[in-house]
């Protein structure tokens, strides 16, 4: 009976031997034309997993986490490949698992929306992107929700309007851009919310007549030659 016993449970391990190696081999493999197959895991020189996801054909499908160096059970990246677009819905997060920012990738570049976050899982800025650039608008926080900044963008550059506000919701700003340049009427506030002074750009410059305020009451105006000022 004991001889039964042992030989069983020699029978039992060596099973569970072949079956650890058996599913060892299944990792980081190739298929036959040479892509990526598979769930792959990668690790650090110290020992902790650097990344670990699966692959059909070359291509990454599921979901994918990465993990910094000192980190061992908290991703901070989180990418999500379920989509059919190709595009990977994409998670960043501190060390401590608190979500940084959220959004988009197509490859290495961002696409669409992208929120980022506070520490207290407040809003700090949206972005929105088209091929890794600026394009529609971008607005910045302040902690207590009130906006920053609202900018317009497209390929990359200011183009629009573009408003700067107090942490109170006061406008300190509105300005308009052109690819990059200022352009059009621009007024700028004091913190009360009294115009300060306002005028025309033209390629970045200051132009034609400048009106300038004291507590909102019209002080002086100037006309400003096409080289005097520069923003």
């Amino acid at each position: 009976m004991i001889k039964l016993d042992s030989v069983f449970l020699k029978a039992i391990i060596l099973g569970l031997l072949v079956s650890n190696i058996a599913f060892a081999q299944k990792i980081n493999q190739l298929d036959e034309n040479g892509k990526r197959t598979g769930v792959w895991k990668k690790k650090y020189k110290n020992g902790n997993i650097r990344y670990k996801g699966q692959f059909e054909n070359g291509k990454e499908v599921g979901v994918f986490k990465f993990y910094s160096i000192r980190s061992k059970s908290q991703p901070t990246i989180v990418k999500d490949f379920s989509g059919a677009d190709g595009l990977a819905n994409v998670k960043f997060y501190t060390r401590h698992g608190k979500l940084k920012s959220e959004g988009k990738m197509l490859g290495k570049k961002r696409e669409g929306k992208w929120l980022y976050y506070f520490l207290d899982g407040h809003v700090m800025s949206e972005e929105n992107f088209t091929d890794n650039e600026y394009n529609g608008v971008v607005k910045n926080y302040y902690p207590n929700g009130r906006l920053t900044e609202e900018t317009y963008y497209q390929h990359g550059l200011k183009h629009g309007t573009s408003k700067i506000y107090t942490e109170s919701g006061t406008l300190l700003e509105a300005l308009i851009y052109d690819n990059g340049k200022l352009n059009g009427e621009a007024k700028y506030f004091d913190v009360k919310g009294a115009l300060k002074e306002k005028g025309m750009y033209k390629d970045g410059k200051r132009v034609g007549k400048w009106e300038f305020y004291i507590d909102g009451q019209l002080a002086k105006k100037k006309k400003e030659k096409l080289s005097e000022f520069k923003n």
